[in-house]
């Protein structure tokens, strides 16, 4: 009779290679801690406070948005002018766009760097970060207004991890709070919450509080943050991270509660989203999405 051969040394190595670099990717896309709250999710019932992402279905997909050959970075709502702002880092603009995702103007932005984001404030006010520099820049716009320049304009620096381009990818604003709200991408990924500014009484003096909130960082299980959205009816904010493909909700406490995956097949998706760089939200809960270099997405909740 033959005798099994035993396996050799070299072949246990492997293994342990093998099984250590699959942990270690796992732990560096988060794997187990998204496979942890998908779980959760399908055990336990949807929290009635929730948004709901999981039930959201495309509507437009993947739409050029024509005379723009830019990459487009950040997206928010005007509830005033019910109209979309984006803006672009090559060739800085201002950009409105209609809720079809169809260019209303255009406004050319001076000596503001690199800018990655932007968030409406109140009417015709804004604020717009310039990522390398980590400056937050309040600017008003008109009807009118053809240009912008970042030396005429309120500003600060938070001066947090200088030198780095991971830096300030993502703006929302909470008008009840009066809190910013400031996403740095990734090394390390961190949501600071920014009261003082915008300012809106020049004539008064005020100071600026910068606050972060590691357990709510600790909970986001996606690799890098492109977006934020703040939704004052439930008070939850939305996180988009483009390297994860994924829109993800937090409750006050960080708690993830539900969640919009951007690959194919999920959500009515024919093709992954490539590079979602925006989300926002308007006051139906109709979610808009921008991926780069210029592709607009609309995703709706089905009526009960």
């Amino acid at each position: 009779m033959r005798r099994l051969a035993r396996p050799k040394p070299a072949f246990f190595i492997l293994l342990l290679i093998a099984l250590v670099a699959v942990g270690v990717l796992a732990q560096q896309f988060r794997l187990f801690e998204r496979a942890w709250f998908n779980w959760q999710s399908w055990r336990q019932p949807a929290d009635e406070r929730s948004i709901g992402l999981a039930g959201y279905q495309v509507a437009v997909e993947a739409q050029v948005i024509d005379g723009l050959d830019n990459d487009v970075s950040a997206l928010t709502y005007d509830p005033v002018r019910n109209s979309l702002f984006t803006v672009t880092n090559k060739n800085a603009e201002l950009i409105e766009l209609s809720l079809g995702g169809k260019i209303v103007r255009r406004i050319h932005l001076v000596g503001f760097g690199d800018a990655e984001a932007v968030e409406f404030i109140s009417e015709n006010t804004y604020v717009i970060s310039d990522e390398y520099q980590q400056r937050l820049i309040k600017v008003h716009l008109k009807d009118d207004t053809q240009f912008l320049d970042a030396a005429d304009a309120e500003q600060m620096t938070l001066g947090l991890h200088l030198g780095s381009n991971k830096g300030f990818e993502g703006l929302a604003y909470d008008s009840v709070g009066k809190r910013l709200f400031v996403a740095k991408e990734k090394d390390p990924m961190l949501i600071y919450e920014v009261h003082g500014f915008p300012h809106f009484k020049p004539e008064k003096t005020y100071s600026v509080h910068v606050i972060n909130n590691p357990k709510r960082d600790a909970g986001l299980f996606v690799r890098d943050l492109s977006s934020l959205q703040y939704d004052e009816r439930s008070g939850h904010l939305l996180a988009l991270s483009d390297e994860s493909f994924l829109v993800l909700e937090l409750d006050i406490d960080g708690r993830p509660l539900s969640s919009l995956s951007l690959l194919k097949g999920r959500h009515g998706l024919k093709k992954r989203v490539p590079q979602a760089e925006g989300i926002a939200m308007d006051d139906h809960g109709t979610l808009y999405m921008v991926s780069e270099p210029n592709l607009f997405y609309v995703f709706k909740k089905p009526a009960p």
